[in-house]
């Protein structure tokens, strides 16, 4: 018999017209090129096409070095090696006392050359004001842990991996330090109470899009049977 088959579990907010991901993030629209009926076709063909506006930080999305860094890898230079079935390791924050994820909560557990997955449980407040209040995010402390670990990539799925509240001052750790190293942010996952702590297989692929660094992506993951 065939061997069983992973469960994919999708991990990324649908996108729709109007979609709020982010306050002064401009929604999503989409105008029609084509609409059916029209064209040179046969009777009975038609086809739909549609121009799409969207800004890069719509739903979930990942961020690469340009994103941060002027002459930084963009979205077109991204090896898929670093994207595709990535092993993971989910760490489940639900109860975490504070909004800053400390870097004990990762000691333990092998992260070297995998996808860390921070599920905080702040997805169920997407495209809501509550969204970006008190929004957890990963520490300081966390953030140079992680790097000195060797990641690939870290995710999460609250409004960012930094703290983008006044008390941060327009700092941000985590960016300035994985992008500049070549590990992958993704933002505002969704679902990651579906996954296991470990065994998963992590995908997150953006457009390969010269010229900028961040879009949104389709994230997905597979679970053993």
């Amino acid at each position: 018999m065939p061997a069983p088959r992973p469960r994919l579990v999708d991990l990324s907010h649908t996108l729709r017209e109007g979609i709020v991901t982010l306050p002064g993030i401009p929604a999503p629209s989409l105008t029609p090129h084509l609409r059916r009926g029209e064209g040179n076709y046969a009777p009975g063909t038609s086809f739909a096409m549609d121009v799409f506006t969207i800004a890069g930080n719509t739903g979930t999305y990942l961020d690469t070095a340009w994103h941060r860094y002027e002459g930084g890898s963009d979205l077109a230079a991204l090896e898929l090696e670093t994207l595709v079935d990535l092993p993971a390791e989910v760490f489940h924050l639900g109860d975490a006392p504070s909004r800053g994820i400390p870097a004990s909560v990762f000691e333990g557990r092998d992260v070297r050359g995998k996808a860390v997955l921070l599920h905080t449980g702040g997805d169920r407040d997407f495209g809501s004001p509550a969204y970006v209040e008190d929004a957890p995010y990963l520490s300081a402390e966390g953030v140079e842990y992680l790097a000195a670990q060797g990641v690939v990539l870290v995710g999460i799925d609250a409004q960012n991996i930094d703290d983008t509240s006044v008390d941060a001052a327009g700092s941000r750790p985590a960016h300035t330090t994985f992008l500049a190293r070549g590990i992958h942010v993704v933002e505002h996952l969704t679902n990651l109470g579906a996954l296991p702590a470990s065994g998963a297989l992590f995908t997150a692929v953006p457009p390969k899009f010269e010229g900028t660094g961040t879009f949104t992506v389709r994230a997905y993951a597979k679970v053993p049977a």
